[in-house]
Order: structure tokens, then sequence, then C-alpha cells
């Protein structure tokens, strides 16, 4: 029997098992996926939990709720991939050969590569969101204090969800809003970008926002460290910030397997074609959603189109076929805004994301680098899409590759 082995059993791992689950004959075809966890996360909804819309239960299932019948689930920490000999050894010793490996081990937050960041103010005056324990104590914090300078700020590109330390401030204004201590409030966005976003045309718009909301942003600010008695963001340059709370975007690396195994990149991100989803150093090595390096968002969204460009390759793989598929690097996020209104954009490798209508041309019924209600509608839908759709491998009506329909370019 062949044997096809997926570590990870995050968005993008049990994408993949469903759908090989459903493509391949169970009398030919052994499917394993390994994952340290047993617990499934919805990671966009951390984003929630500081501002009391969503609480902890919200955003976690069990794994094996989604894992389908027929494919072996091992819990198991990975010790390291032996990619020359077809095997995965797992912590205490057991080996797993493959004929075919997907690896989908992500990306995590690491506090520890920014001097002075997990010290005595963390998880007190110094937080992150990326955590489901980060979020939590972000939100007890947030219930009791009574004012100052909140400070988001962007340790290291790449990272997770890129709009997500946008969509937090937004949020933080909503928040302190309602509370009616938003004049008590001074928020500032801090980024190693020289705006707001990467793109020129989603960079002016969302600036725009930023700045109708009072939200300061401090472009191209690399963090050194953290001091924590002064309260202050150090840049290798000297520059200096002061906050009274801090939420940040710690560095974002790949699983340290990888390092072991000697597949990684510095920040141990694998080197993957970024059109077949194909390891560099291994034919029979595909990789998928936060764990490449591909040059696109780190998103629960590039893992989703890429997933179906990945599964055609495997399995012309399978056959024996040239690897025809090919991936655009389509991503689509949703901008949570705050007060009940979002915006959306969708780009990929080469378009940078344009206003119009997504995703019936003139139609829509969502609008592209637009503020809108059914924009809002569109980010708390997707929570009941990703857990009854999207992990299980169903189709959604969005083609994987990006289209140009209903765009507007602008000069």
């Amino acid at each position: 029997m062949k044997k096809i082995v997926i570590l990870g059993a995050g968005t993008a791992g049990t994408m993949m098992a469903n759908k090989l689950r459903k493509a391949l004959d169970r009398e030919e075809w052994e499917i394993t996926i390994v994952d340290q966890f047993k617990t499934h996360y919805y990671q966009p909804g951390f984003l929630f939990i500081p501002f009391g819309i969503y609480q902890k239960e919200d955003v976690i299932k069990p794994k094996a709720d989604f894992i389908p019948a027929g494919v072996n689930m091992i819990y198991s920490a990975i010790d390291r991939i032996e990619g020359e000999a077809n095997k995965v050894h797992l912590e205490g010793g057991q080996v797993l050969n493959y004929d075919f490996l997907i690896v989908a081990t992500g990306t995590k937050t690491n506090p520890d590569e920014t001097a002075g960041l997990k010290d005595k103010l963390w998880y007190k005056e110094i937080f992150d969101f990326y955590t489901i324990d980060g979020a939590v104590a972000l939100q007890k914090f947030l219930k009791g204090w009574e004012g100052g300078k909140l400070v988001m700020a962007i340790t290291e590109l790449p990272y997770k969800c890129p709009v997500a330390p946008l969509e937090f401030v937004f949020l933080a204004d909503a928040y302190f809003t309602e509370l009616g201590m938003r004049d008590k409030v001074e928020i500032a966005y801090v980024t190693p970008m020289p705006g707001a976003f990467t793109k020129p045309v989603a960079t002016k718009m969302l600036s725009e926002l930023l700045a109708e909301k009072n939200i300061e942003v401090i472009p191209d600010f690399y963090i050194e460290r953290v001091d924590n008695d002064q309260k202050k963001l150090i840049s290798y340059d000297e520059k200096e910030i002061d906050f009274d709370v801090l939420t940040v975007v710690p560095v974002n690396m790949g699983d340290e397997m990888i390092e072991r195994s000697g597949l990684g990149d510095d920040l141990n991100f694998v080197p993957t074609d970024k059109h077949t989803l194909q390891s560099v150093a291994h034919e029979n090595i595909f990789v998928l959603g936060d764990a490449s390096n591909i040059p696109t968002s780190k998103a629960g969204s590039v893992a989703h189109f890429a997933a179906d460009i990945l599964f055609e390759n495997l399995m012309s793989a399978i056959e024996g076929r040239p690897l025809h598929a090919k991936f655009d690097g389509h991503a689509n996020c949703y901008i949570e805004t705050g007060f009940g209104k979002g915006a959306l954009i969708d780009f990929n490798y080469d378009t940078e994301p344009l206003p119009g209508t997504f995703p019936l041309p003139g139609i829509g019924p969502f609008g592209l680098l637009k503020n809108t209600k059914i924009n809002h509608y569109g980010k708390v839908m997707f929570r009941w899409i990703y857990w009854h759709i999207l992990l299980k491998g169903k189709e959604l009506p969005v083609e994987p590759l990006m289209t140009m329909a209903g765009k507007k370019k602008v000069n």
C-alpha cells in the first residue's frame, strides 16, 4: 500500500486530508496526519476575544471532529523529516514511511526573538492576540483599563494574517468609543513597513481610514528591544516609542522541526516553488499554508486557494503526469473596521488590491476597498463557513485563481 503523510492538522492539513481521502482508493492509499495538539483553533477569531465579541469557547473544537474516517490520526510531536529516505521521525522513536509528504506545520509566534518582549510586563501590560492565552489575557486587562497610550506594534515580516493588526486598532477605536472613553485613549500603529499595508492602493484607502479614526501610523520602525522599566519600544536606529499598554505581533517562524530536518530558511519556512507548491529540495514533498516561504500572505484564504492547486498537482504526481496547475498567490482578506463595518481586499503575486466588487462583477455583494456593512457580515459569516465547509474540503463558490472581473484598475 502507498502512503501519504500530512504533517500538521491545522487549516491546511485538515483540508488536504479531506480532499485526498475522497479522491484516493482506500485499498491503494493510506493517509496519515500527524499533529502534536488535539485542539483546533479558529485563529481569525482570536482578534475578537480582547474586545469581548468572542469568548474562548467560540474558537475551539476538537481536531478529531474534522479528520475524515479512513485517515490515521497520530497525536505526536515531530522530531524531523528525513527527505532522502522518505521518512518522518516522530518524538518517541516512531518512524513513518511515505511516498508523498505534505508539510502543513504552519507558523508560530516567537516572542523570545525580541529582547525584552517576554519579560516582567508580558501578559500584564504587554500582550499578543495571536495566541489564545494572549487574547484572553488582553481581554481581562482591557476590562479594567482606564486609558493611556495603546500601541499596536509589528516586530518583523512576514507574519500571519497581515491585516489583523489593522483590524485590532480599528476594533480598539470602536471599543473605547462605545465605552465612552475614546478621548482617554491614544492609539498608535507601529510597523516596519513604509505605510499601513504593503501595496499602494490599499495603503491609501487604509491610511485615510486610520486618519479618520485618529489612529497614528508610525512607519519604518524596526523594533530592536523593549524596555520594560521605561515602557518604551526601541528601534535599531535608537528611536523610541512610549506605551502604557503594548499589543504586539511577535516574530513569526516556522516549526523547529523544519530546522532539524535541514529543510528551512532562516525563519524555518520551507523553500517552495511558488507555483507548483512543491518543495525545492524534494519532488515528493509538497508544502501548504504558512509553513512555506511563498511570497504571499500567510492567511487562511491562501491555504484554501493553494489547497486546490496542490491537490491537482499531487494527483498529477501520483499518476506520473507533469504538474500543470499553477498557484498565482491569490489572497482574499476581510478587514474588520469597527462599528459593524468592514473592508475587503483581493490580490495575488502580480496584482495589488484594487477597488471593485466581489465575487460577481458589478453585483458583489461585497465591495473591494470599500468600508461597508455587507463586508462586515462576510467576516462574521466566515466562522460558520470555516467550521462547516472549508475544513471539510468542500467547494466554495470562489475560484482558487484570482480574476480581474469586477476590479477597477487605478492609475
